[in-house]
């Protein structure tokens, strides 16, 4: 990327390269053919489980104004947005650990405000998001992106361990939830009895970790020494997504005299249902806000806006590292101009607001990587078989894959990869050895 402090450039510039490379990214993706559906069925549930944790989270922090149904509403309108109009499709966006904790401490704010409370939190959090999105604007339009070409591999590695450690921060407390009692719920049940919240808890242990090792074993189902290759390159692509439903399963095997709450499943309203269209008409309660509440966004905005403009940018950034060998041009300034768009957007309807989220934006583009590697070394191996019955010489077969290789690639740039010129050499070699050692039985019998 291009370090540029002119305003408009980095957006201009980005457009430019994103607009060349547009039309290959779409049929790109329907050349991979149904392997596309590998990665793709991964990375939905690698972003899906943990917004809806988050929204879990949100659910119980904000006394059910916000739930699981507008962390995915937000997720999935901006992710589709993005993946059609912005700039990097290989980062992922999604509700992320940071937004929540941000949305906690508001909503904690405002209900303790007389003038806001809890009905005109969404309100407020509106105008949050308001001036989030113009702080956001300004920086994409000055160039501020250009500051993340000077960020370090570590700092980025170090941003995505803290957001890690939330993630299992929020996991274990999440499991140690279980064994409690949960608020605003009637204790007199029978499923609330200190016996059943024991079972409720222990169950979701075996759940938890259930999912978690066979998750990870069905993604090196490929060195399996067991199992038809087929089947084994079915579980190492499919198998997150088989183990998340396997495990659903077992999770209804509870049944009789087990009460109807254990094991505890997340309450998801229905978003159409009349009581649920709040949330879907905030903007017209934005005006009912404080004027000095108003003004006063700004102080938690201009937090968020920072927290966005690295947590983005640090995303694509590790979405786009070198050893992943991209091609196409980055997109920083327009992605971060974009995002403001959907930050405002999901203010004025009453969500969460979606950025770009790690580790998922990083796992996208290894699965992708992954899937090229493969679909590429199968078309190298079916090109040495069909030189090798034709009998074509080392050079022929040589030139066979360069040239297999060379329609695999984008047309933006061509390199000639390291193994082919390896080949290349070893061919040269070869051929030097064969005809010096075909010189020297020639003079041996001549002599």
């Amino acid at each position: 990327m291009e370090e540029t402090f002119v305003p408009f450039e980095g957006i201009k510039n980005d457009l430019k390269g994103r607009l060349m490379c547009y039309k290959q990214d779409w049929t790109g993706g329907f050349k991979a053919g149904f392997r596309i559906l590998a990665p793709t069925t991964y990375i939905f549930f690698a972003s899906a489980i943990p917004v809806i944790s988050f929204g879990e989270q949100l659910e119980r922090n904000t006394d059910g104004v916000l739930t699981a149904v507008q962390t995915l509403a937000s997720t999935a309108i901006c992710g589709f947005i993005h993946s059609v109009v912005g700039g990097q499709p290989l980062l992922i966006l999604g509700v992320a650990e940071p937004t929540v904790i941000m949305y906690t401490f508001m909503f904690n704010f405002a209900k303790a405000r007389p003038e806001l409370g809890r009905d005109l939190f969404l309100a407020w959090s509106g105008w949050v998001c308001v001036w989030t999105a113009l702080m956001l604007f300004v920086m994409a339009i000055c160039g501020a992106c250009s500051i993340i070409n000077r960020f370090t591999r570590v700092a980025g590695e170090l941003f995505g361990l803290l957001i890690a450690m939330l993630f299992m921060q929020q996991a274990i407390k999440g499991l140690v939830d279980e064994f409690r009692i949960p608020e605003r719920e009637n204790q007199k049940l029978m499923e609330f009895l200190p016996s059943w919240r024991f079972a409720n808890g222990m169950f979701a242990l075996v759940l938890s970790f259930g999912l978690l090792l066979t998750g990870l074993r069905s993604r090196k189902a490929r060195s399996w020494r067991y199992g038809t290759g087929w089947l084994r390159s079915l579980i190492a692509d499919y198998g997150v997504p088989l183990m998340v439903l396997v495990w659903t399963g077992v999770s209804y095997i509870p049944s009789g005299d087990v009460p109807k709450g254990i094991p505890r499943r997340l309450l998801s309203p229905n978003p159409w249902s009349p009581g649920a269209y709040g949330n879907w008409t905030v903007a017209k309660e934005m005006l009912d806000v404080p004027v000095v509440y108003i003004i006063g966004a700004f102080i938690p905005a201009s937090m968020i806006a920072v927290l966005y403009y690295f947590d983005h940018s640090v995303a694509s950034q590790l979405a786009q590292q070198k050893e992943f060998n991209l091609r196409k041009p980055s997109s920083y300034h327009y992605d971060l101009l974009l995002l403001g768009f959907l930050t405002l957007m999901c203010g004025l309807l009453g969500v969460p607001p979606s950025n770009g989220v790690i580790p998922q934006s990083p796992m996208h583009t290894k699965s992708l990587a992954t899937l090229k590697y493969q679909l590429l070394r199968n078309r190298l191996v079916a090109t040495a078989r069909k030189s090798i019955k034709t009998n074509a010489s080392l050079g022929q077969l040589y030139n066979n894959m360069q040239e297999a290789y060379h329609h695999m690639q984008t047309p933006l740039v061509y390199q000639q990869p390291q193994g082919l010129k390896e080949l290349k050499e070893s061919t040269i070699q070869a051929t030097t050895f064969t005809e010096t050692s075909t010189l020297q039985l020639m003079k041996l019998y001549s002599i």
